[in-house]
């Protein structure tokens, strides 16, 4: 679904990709772990076409991104990817239920289905009930939900996750490590996830490991 093929990325002098290639299926849970400064973040945001390659190309079921204009990649990315991130980023003042439609409403759909949508998606994530909340009327957990069912309203191809539990504690963290690979199985979705959680990563179905720029190894998953 995804071929990324000699990617590379410099920000002035400092080259933080080195050439990554890599593939991704339909369906995968995939994990990037490495340390700080080993490029995940960057590999992530030019995969959601937050930011523009300096070499390479990123392939999209089989259309290259490079050669799309901004308008189309802002169109693409609203339609095709899902973003959930280690803080929520709910908008406050608006209700759960109006913060997972924002996407939809940007799509062009009718607020009567995308409302319908997102509350079988409040259901999935098992916190329907709150669907008339606002964040601060939430657990860190419960929002962090939210922001799943957010991603998943325009039914992406793919959700890029980047550090998705590092803000929660442990009940919470182990809870939306569970609810991916049951989305995974429910919907057929696909997940691109940068972890510092080995926890998880252990669970994925593969694990690249990035250092400096490169991807040094990948751990398949067996079974």
């Amino acid at each position: 679904m995804i071929q990324i093929e000699n990617l590379t990325k410099s920000f002035g002098n400092l080259q933080v990709l080195k050439g990554v290639s890599l593939s991704i299926k339909k369906g995968e849970v995939i994990s990037i772990v490495g340390p700080s400064g080993a490029g995940k973040t960057t590999l992530l945001q030019l995969i959601g076409t937050l930011d523009k390659p300096s070499g390479g190309s990123i392939r999209f079921n089989g259309e290259e991104l490079g050669k799309m204009s901004e308008s189309r990649l802002a169109t693409f990315r609203n339609r095709h990817i899902g973003f959930v991130f280690q803080f929520h980023q709910l908008l406050p003042e608006f209700t759960a239920l109006e913060n997972i439609i924002i996407p939809a409403l940007i799509a062009g759909r009718k607020r009567k289905e995308a409302e319908a949508e997102a509350m079988e998606l409040l259901r999935i994530m098992g916190i329907e009930q709150r669907a008339q909340h606002k964040p601060s009327e939430m657990s860190g957990g419960e929002n962090q939900r939210v922001a799943v069912a957010r991603a998943l309203i325009n039914r992406p191809d793919v959700i890029l996750a980047d550090e998705p539990s590092g803000s929660l504690d442990s009940h919470n963290k182990e809870e939306l490590h569970k609810l991916f690979f049951d989305l995974r199985d429910k919907l057929g979705q696909t997940f691109i996830i940068v972890t510092h959680d080995e926890s998880l990563a252990a669970f994925t179905d593969r694990t690249i490991r990035m250092v400096d720029g490169i991807i040094e190894g990948c751990d398949v998953k067996k079974g």
